[in-house]
């Protein structure tokens, strides 16, 4: 009978030559290593490569559940596994473009023979094969297709995704692989790409640019003298909790992931149902997250926040609410663990959540209220999640963004951090407020206003307004100018921050002595002032970014793009402005007419 543990050092060649199918368990996390931890990793071989030590070099422990038999079941080292996995296949491709380049020479045969033979190795652990059948793979590659080293059956990964490294595995060469692995929408370059192939092409580079040489002592050092130490389990129960407490090297676990876990261990009768519905989940966050609007973790903590504010956890005999918050994981996992024994009801708040986002995301004042402060979120959500999506419209939003988006911005403008009492106390507060479906949205925008004109005065913002040098608040002066004049007002995610007097450029001199600017030091004060920052495309941005005033704003010559072509409302006036110079005057005045903008806006009724 199997020992319920058994720990081995071995070769990271002899862990990955098991004749088992490695496993990504359906409760286990999705791939998350990126090209910065693969980095981390090239370097430390190649570090141990040049320093010629003796002893192997340990890569850590790896915990398997083998209780089903045929598999191996990683609980904790799958990130690592599938890494070694595509550093292979990318060492796999190298050594065959220098096989086919090498001659057969006296003088190169004992490197051909080396790296043969390590190429061999490599065969065997990727394909399965062995002395008879190397040859008919090497001579026909498509015979690979369908033998499997690594199977994921995560349900935090995306379907999709997953079959990117079948696809890297099963790929002759490395622009097969590319063409062939899947292209995510709406991103560009190389984000498009899953952390598969972007971690798969990263090593494929490095390894470009060894020589036969240094291929063969990287394959002999990895193979030959690289470690980990394979902790095997017999026992399911007691791998899922090694699981949940051990994470030996990488990224730790997220609490998302230990969510997700214990959600799946519970839906034991349920469970073709749970994972259609996390399917769904993790597709809509992942959608989210790329575009940083949420990512599962903040979607999890958002509805403790709602919760917390629909049951007043922290109000205690009606005086200030205790803002102490209870981390993610303790929260779902130990003090209210009753939420994950009905993993579908949970599922269902999550997703709704999700879904609102998703509804929302692209509202021009949602945008730029999340341009402001992470926190806006958790109480913008804790409102809107008292209406189905179908329910929702801008004309409804915008009421607890416009009240969000004042409170953010004085928190933008002055020398408090949002733990202060003034903030976060008062938010905490008024969040019982926003999930409670009989208190209307006018009452609540009557809360934030009595709050701001009790806790400021108009004077107390000026100072810090006028000294003002960065950019978010730019994105609020476009807005308030936009809605003033009866503008549209939206923006992308390419927008650039323009300076209507450059910042850089070779004709600085120039222009700063024709602005009426004495000195270096005064022109970087005077540059960066609210009143010289417009919104402004990145295409007309780029055109004309360093050129003067009255190059910026001509209107005659059609070829050229200027303020004139722009969408944005403020950049259009100045295509109009009466003169054709932009003054260290003209900053200031355009600076105090913003100041005052803003104070009317975050006072107003």
């Amino acid at each position: 009978m199997p020992k319920d543990i058994e720990p081995k050092l071995k070769l990271i060649s002899d862990y990955l030559s098991s004749k088992e199918l490695f496993v990504i368990p359906e409760y286990q996390r999705k791939y998350s290593w990126t090209v910065l931890q693969c980095d981390k990793l090239w370097q430390d071989i190649e570090s141990f490569i040049n320093a010629s030590e003796q002893e192997p070099y340990f890569f850590g422990t790896v915990i398997a559940d083998c209780a089903d038999s045929g598999t191996i079941r990683l609980i904790d080292g799958q990130q690592r596994t599938t890494t070694f996995i595509l550093l292979l296949k990318a060492l796999l491709l190298r050594m065959n473009e220098k096989l086919q380049k090498m001659d057969n020479s006296e003088d190169t045969r004992n490197l051909r023979n080396g790296i043969e033979g390590r190429r061999n190795k490599i065969l065997d652990i990727l394909y399965k094969t062995n002395d008879d059948t190397r040859l008919d793979i090497m001579e026909d590659w498509s015979m690979v297709k369908g033998i499997s080293i690594l199977n994921s059956t995560s349900i935090n990964e995306l379907e999709e995704y997953k079959q990117d490294l079948q696809v890297i595995i099963e790929a002759p060469d490395f622009a097969t692989a590319e063409a062939s692995c899947y292209k995510i929408p709406r991103r560009q370059k190389d984000n498009k790409y899953t952390n598969f192939f972007r971690n798969f092409k990263f090593f494929y580079l490095k390894f470009g640019v060894y020589d036969s040489t240094q291929i063969n002592i990287f394959a002999r050092t990895f193979l030959s003298n690289c470690q980990v130490i394979e902790i095997r389990s017999w026992n399911t129960e007691q791998a899922i909790t090694m699981f949940n407490s051990l994470n030996s090297t990488g990224m730790p676990l997220s609490d998302a992931d230990i969510i997700s876990a214990q959600l799946y261990s519970n839906s034991r009768d349920i469970k073709e149902a749970f994972v259609a519905k996390w399917e769904e989940i993790t597709k809509l966050t992942d959608s989210l997250s790329s575009r940083k609007i949420a990512d599962l973790t903040s979607i999890f903590q958002q509805y403790m926040y709602i919760r917390r504010a629909e049951r007043k956890e922290y109000i205690h005999d009606g005086v200030q609410p205790d803002v102490t918050t209870p981390g993610l994981r303790r929260y779902f996992t130990i003090d209210n663990k009753e939420l994950l024994k009905n993993p579908m009801e949970l599922c269902e708040k999550i997703l709704k959540i999700s879904r609102i986002w998703e509804y929302i995301a692209d509202y021009p004042i949602i945008k730029l209220l999340l341009k402001f402060n992470e926190n806006a979120k958790l109480y913008l959500i804790s409102f809107l999640n008292r209406y189905e999506t179908n329910e929702l419209s801008e004309q409804k939003v915008i009421g607890i963004a416009e009240c969000l988006l004042k409170l953010f911005t004085v928190l933008e403008i002055v020398d408090a951090g949002y733990s202060s009492a003034r903030f976060k106390t008062f938010l905490f507060g008024v969040n019982v407020k926003l999930v409670d479906k009989d208190i209307q949205i006018e009452d609540i925008c009557s809360v934030f206003n009595q709050h701001i004109v009790k806790s400021w005065k108009p004077e107390d913002l000026r100072i810090p307004l006028l000294e003002y040098d960065k950019n978010i608040l730019v994105f609020l002066n476009e807005y308030l100018f936009a809605k003033k004049h009866n503008l549209s007002f939206n923006f992308s995610d390419s927008v650039n921050i323009e300076h209507i007097m450059p910042a850089s450029g070779h004709n600085l001199d120039s222009i700063r002595q024709d602005a009426g600017i004495e000195s270096r030091e005064e022109f970087a004060t005077i540059v960066n002032k609210l009143g010289n920052k417009i919104l402004l495309e990145e295409d007309i941005n780029k055109s004309i970014g360093n050129e003067w005033f009255r190059t910026k704003k001509q209107n005659s010559v059609k070829a050229k793009k200027g303020y004139k072509d722009s969408s944005y409302g403020i950049a259009c006036a100045l295509a109009k402005y009466p003169f054709d110079s932009w003054t260290k005057n003209d900053i200031i005045k355009m600076s105090e007419k913003i100041v005052e903008r803003i104070i009317n806006y975050i006072f107003s009724k």
